[in-house]
Formats: C-alpha cells, structure tokens, sequence
C-alpha cells in the first residue's frame, strides 16, 4: 500500500476506515458491510468486538466496541497508547468510529489468545487441547521465539515512556501455523511512571508485581520487568503449580531477579532485562 493520494482516497471511501461515526448499533452496520465471522462478547472489559470480512476484497478487520462506561474509558486509553507506540508485534488500532456507541478497527491477525477466561474458564490454562497446553508442548525454542517478540515489543513500550498494566496470557495472540506471537487487548497500558491512586491495578494476579497492590506506590518500568518475568516464568513451564520448569538453571535465575518483591532488586528496565536474558538464552529480539 502507498502513501501518496490514492491511498488517502481509498481509505476515505473505506467502509470501516473511512467512517467516522455510526448510527445505531455498529453490529448492524457490520452486517450490512460484510460478513461478521466471529463476536466476542464474553468480555469484562467492557466492549464486544468482531472479525468482519469485507465482500470483494476478502479483507479481514477486527471492530472492537464499547458498550459499558468502562469499555469507552478502556477505548480512550487504548487509543492513546496506539498513538504512542507501533511495533510490528503490537496489533494496532488503525482508525477510531464515533457515535452512540464507539469503536475501533484494527487489522485481523490470525491465531488464538493463549488464555480466555471469558470463554473457557480458569481451566482453561491445563485442559488438554487448549491454546495454552498446546503452546507449552512446543519445543522450547519456540517457546523462547515468541517471548522474544514479547520482550522487543516491550523495548519500544519502554522507550514510548509507557508501562505495561494488565499484561497477562490473555493478552497473547498466538499463530500456531505460522509460529508467529502478537500482542492485543493493551487497553491498560499507560504512560509512567506514575502513583498508584487506587487500591490496585487491573489484571491478573499471577502476573502482577506487588506494588500493584499498594496505593501510594509507584508503577514504573520495573513493574513492566516484573510482568514480563512473569511471562517467561509460565510460559516455559510444561505445567501450571510451576513445578516443571522447560528451561535452564541460569534462565531461571533471571527470572528470579526480574521478579523480586523489591522494585529496587530486580533489572532497572526492560533494556537490562532483555540484555540479561538474552545472555542466557543466546537468542536475540527480532529486527
């Protein structure tokens, strides 16, 4: 796609691109514009959200709308940080719809989210067959290629000066054909670093530091290190009591520093992270 007139035209006579507000409900508008092949409304964010296939081109969207106050609030703080920060890892929001109810479009991106608890329930993690149980029976050289994209997409959330809140599984899109990992659903993620004003953040226990339970603390990049230690932690574990631990003893240790109760113990950002852990996967992030 170019960048001179014609693709400002094109964009403009788009049917999702080119509109910026929608009367009604948009689920009725997406149905007349093409074929919505998925909804996903076991949500608690606030939002429903589609994959539209538009006639003609067979172009693939993902619409994701707001239908609670929550949901527009998480809206205006996503687009805000996708306005900040691009990274080819990091499905962005392309354009923004207005109206009774507003949303957002963005590219589709095949695969499956690791963990829907939404969808499938805390088991979800352990069932065979499911995206996460499939995920860790791979080798583990896979497992260390899609954490490597995590971690460089996190590189750039660093040097935007935001800070990842509400990281967890949920929020890996994972392509088992292609071997490919993408990052979604970052509508938490702001800048920083900034005082903790509530009694914790959202997210996910098991991936959350401990000053995000404490209001008055201060939420910086460490926490950013901490979530992501977090990550590797349990994504080369076969298991989920962390008993079955698929990489090394110095990987391992990493992990134990990225992770300390103390902010002041662990890696002072995600840079030093990152270079640690390469140190000791001797696998570099991807260009």
């Amino acid at each position: 796609m170019t960048t001179d007139s014609s693709t400002a035209e094109w964009a403009q006579s788009h049917p999702l691109l080119g509109v910026d507000g929608i009367d009604g409900d948009p689920a009725t508008y997406l149905a007349r514009i093409g074929h919505v092949f998925r909804v996903f409304d076991a949500q608690d964010s606030g939002c429903v959200s589609y994959g539209v296939r538009l006639p003609g081109t067979g172009e693939r969207w993902f619409v994701k709308t707001a239908v609670t106050g929550p949901g527009r609030r998480a809206l205006e703080r996503a687009w805000a940080f996708h306005r900040a920060v691009r990274h080819p890892v990091i499905v962005p929001q392309l354009h923004r719809i207005e109206g009774g109810r507003p949303a957002v479009v963005l590219p589709w991106r095949d695969g499956e989210v690791l963990y829907h608890p939404g969808e499938r329930g805390p088991g979800d993690r352990t069932t065979p067959g499911s995206p996460m149980a499939r995920f860790r029976a791979l080798p583990p050289h896979r497992v260390h290629e899609a954490f490597a994209r995590v971690l460089d997409a996190h590189l750039a959330v660093e040097a935007a000066g935001h800070i990842a809140v509400d990281l967890y599984d949920g929020a890996l899109l994972h392509d088992f054909a292609a071997h490919r990992m993408h990052l979604v659903d970052l509508d938490e993620y702001r800048p920083g670093p900034f005082v903790l004003d509530a009694d914790r953040l959202p997210g996910s226990r098991r991936f959350m530091a401990p000053e995000e339970f404490e209001r008055g603390a201060v939420i910086d990049t460490r926490t950013t290190v901490y979530a992501l230690g977090r990550t590797a932690r349990l994504l080369l574990d076969a298991g989920d009591e962390e008993r079955a631990w698929r990489g090394t003893a110095a990987q391992l240790a990493v992990l134990a520093r990225a992770t300390r109760p103390d902010p002041r113990e662990r890696f002072s950002g995600v840079r030093e992270f990152a270079t640690a852990w390469q140190s000791v996967t001797g696998m570099s992030v991807p260009e």
